[in-house]
C-alpha cells in the first residue's frame, strides 16, 4: 500500500512538475505583462483609456524595432504582464546559470538574440544576472564564430561586444554562454548578449528570448532537440495567470490545423512571412487593391505574425477598406475617435466577424479579437490601425490581441504557420 500511495504521489509530482521523458517535450506557461503576477505592472491604477493608449504608443515603437530587421516536446507556461514601453507582452519563466536564476523574459517571435540584463549594467532595471555565481558562465571572444553572427560586432579588446537598437532604446551587450532552462528542459552553452548599458526604456526589464529564424535565436540554437518546431497561444491581456503555453518541438503540436506556406525575405529573414489574399468583414469580401497584401522581397512588403506588436496593422488602402466595410456592418451607431484608434463606439454594437483569408488557409476572428472594451463595458474601439507613415508603411503585421486564445503553430522544417482557436484565457 505503501508502495501505491508513493507511485501515486510521484506521479502527481511529476504532473504538477511538468516532468518528462526524453523526446516527449515540454509545455511552458505563458502570461501577459498587465498580469497582477507581473512585476512589470503599475504600482497605481491605470484607466482604461491610458492603458489602451499606452499600448498604442507601444505599437509605435514596435513597429520601428520591426523596420530594422528585414523533434522534442516542452510545454512551458506563458502569461500576461505589465510593460510599459516596448510591446514583447508576453513572457515565460527561464532558468538561466547554474545554480539557476529565474528571469521573466518576453517572447519576441521577430527577434533572434537573446538578451538578459547584467551584473554592471548602466540603465538597467533592478533585476540582473549575476553571472559571477555562475559556474557554467562563459564570455565569447572576438574568434568566436557567433561574433560573425551579430549585428555590428565590436572586437577592441578580448571579448565579443555589439551595439544594437530595440524600439527606443540602444543596447550594448557582450556575447556569452550559459545554460539555460525552459520547464525542464536545459540547454547548455546557450548564446546570449549579456547587457551592460542600455538606454531608453523599450528593453524588456528581465530580458528577451528570440524566436525568429536566425542562427542565434531559440529555434537554431535548440535545433537538435526541438527540430525548429514551437507553438503558442496567448491569453487575453486580462487574464490574471499562466494560462497560455509555449510547445517546442514537433511533439504534442496539434494534428489537425489549417496551415499556410511561409516565405522567405533575405532582407528580413527572422521575421515569419506569410501570404494574406484577402480580408473579409462579415460575408464581404473587402475590396483592398492586390499591392496593399503584395509580398515584396526588395521593399519588405507582405504580411508577417508577430508577438510583440499589440493591434494588428495593416497598410493605409488595405485598413481603410476594412474600416470602413466595419463601419458599415456595425450600422448607423456614432462613430468616435481614441488616440490612434479611429473607429470607436460608446455603448453596446453587434460587430461582425473578421476572416483573414491566406493561401490555403482562412481565420475567421470572433469580435474578443477585433474589439478592445474599456472595464465597464461602455467604450468599445476595433483594434486595428493603419500602418505608420515610415519604411514599414507597405508591412501589414497580424499582431498579438487578434492571436489571443489561438494556436499559432510556426513550423519551420515544413515552411508553414498553422492556427486554431483555443480558448487559453
Amino acid at each position: 500500500m505503501k508502495a501505491y500511495l508513493f507511485s501515486l504521489a510521484y506521479l502527481f509530482l511529476s504532473l504538477v512538475q511538468g516532468l518528462n521523458t526524453r523526446g516527449q517535450g515540454t509545455t511552458v506557461k505563458v502570461f501577459h505583462v498587465y498580469s497582477p503576477q507581473s512585476p512589470f505592472r503599475p504600482s497605481k491604477p491605470v484607466s482604461w483609456e491610458d492603458s489602451v493608449l499606452q499600448m498604442l504608443a507601444e505599437d509605435q515603437a514596435r513597429l520601428q524595432f520591426l523596420s530594422s530587421l528585414a523533434g522534442r516536446k516542452s510545454w512551458v507556461p506563458i502569461a500576461s504582464g505589465r510593460q510599459i514601453v516596448q510591446s514583447p507582452t508576453y513572457i515565460v519563466k527561464a532558468n538561466v546559470g547554474t545554480p539557476a536564476q529565474t528571469f521573466l523574459m518576453a517572447l519576441d517571435t521577430s527577434n533572434d538574440a537573446a538578451w538578459i540584463p547584467c551584473n554592471g549594467c548602466a540603465g538597467c532595471s533592478s533585476t540582473v544576472f549575476n553571472s559571477v555565481a555562475s559556474t557554467t558562465f562563459k564570455t565569447l571572444g572576438c574568434d568566436a564564430p557567433q561574433c560573425k553572427q551579430v549585428p555590428n560586432p565590436i572586437c577592441g579588446g578580448s571579448t565579443c561586444t555589439w551595439n544594437t537598437t530595440y524600439g527606443g532604446s540602444t543596447i550594448l551587450s557582450n556575447l556569452t554562454r550559459d545554460t539555460i532552462a525552459l520547464s525542464t528542459d536545459i540547454v547548455p552553452g546557450y548564446t546570449f548578449g549579456c547587457i551592460q548599458k542600455t538606454t531608453g526604456s523599450s528593453v524588456p526589464p528581465q530580458g528577451l528570448l528570440g524566436l525568429g529564424r536566425g542562427p542565434l535565436s531559440f529555434l537554431s540554437q535548440t535545433q537538435n532537440l526541438y527540430k525548429s518546431t514551437f507553438s503558442y497561444c496567448l491569453p487575453s491581456f486580462r487574464t490574471l495567470n499562466f494560462s497560455g503555453t509555449l510547445r517546442l518541438g514537433p511533439a504534442g503540436q496539434p494534428l489537425r490545423i489549417k496551415t499556410t506556406p511561409l516565405l522567405k525575405n533575405p532582407r528580413r529573414s527572422s521575421l515569419y512571412y506569410v501570404n494574406l489574399i484577402g480580408i473579409r468583414v462579415g460575408r464581404k469580401i473587402v475590396d483592398i487593391p492586390p499591392s496593399a497584401l503584395a509580398f515584396n522581397p526588395t521593399t519588405g512588403a507582405g504580411t508577417i505574425f508577430d508577438s510583440g506588436t499589440v493591434f494588428t496593422r495593416l497598410v493605409a488602402p488595405a485598413y481603410n477598406a476594412v474600416r470602413d466595410e466595419f463601419r458599415k456592418r456595425v450600422g448607423n451607431a456614432t462613430v468616435s475617435s481614441l488616440g490612434g484608434f479611429d473607429t470607436c463606439y460608446t455603448g453596446p454594437i453587434v460587430a461582425p466577424t473578421m476572416t483573414f483569408m491566406f493561401s490555403g488557409m482562412n481565420v475567421t476572428l470572433p469580435p474578443d479579437n477585433l474589439l478592445i472594451r474599456s472595464t465597464a463595458g461602455s467604450t468599445s474601439c476595433l483594434a486595428m490601425a493603419a500602418a505608420p507613415e515610415n519604411v514599414n508603411s507597405v508591412l501589414n503585421v497580424i499582431a498579438n490581441m487578434q492571436q489571443q486564445n489561438h494556436r499559432i503553430l510556426f513550423d519551420v522544417p515544413n515552411s508553414r504557420i498553422g492556427v486554431a482557436r483555443e480558448p487559453c484565457s
